[in-house]
């Protein structure tokens, strides 16, 4: 008897543990979904950006702006247009 029985679950064995495990699985998901606590929302970048931005700016010590009359932000030439910071003469 039991080499017949042993032989039918050496046989059987895929085709009965499959759908075990996938009902197996099914229910533990949704157990588990039901004691789940949820993560405490997290900000997003763009707002832990914003206010890094907001914070610096008014850690910062006010620059004195130059008017816009005297036109300081307007190149003279076309290349003055993209000159690096490192560069450029003051």
């Amino acid at each position: 008897m039991w080499p017949i029985l042993l032989a039918f679950m050496r046989t059987y064995a895929p085709y009965i543990t499959l759908p075990a495990a996938a009902v197996i699985g099914f229910v533990g998901y949704n157990i588990e979904k039901q004691f789940r606590t949820p993560p405490p929302p997290r900000p997003s970048i763009e707002e832990l950006r914003s206010e890094r931005l907001l914070k610096e700016m008014l850690e910062t010590e006010k620059v004195g702006l130059d008017p816009l009359k005297n036109k300081t932000f307007v190149p003279k030439s076309v290349f003055e247009k993209n000159v690096s910071p490192g560069i450029k003469e003051e």
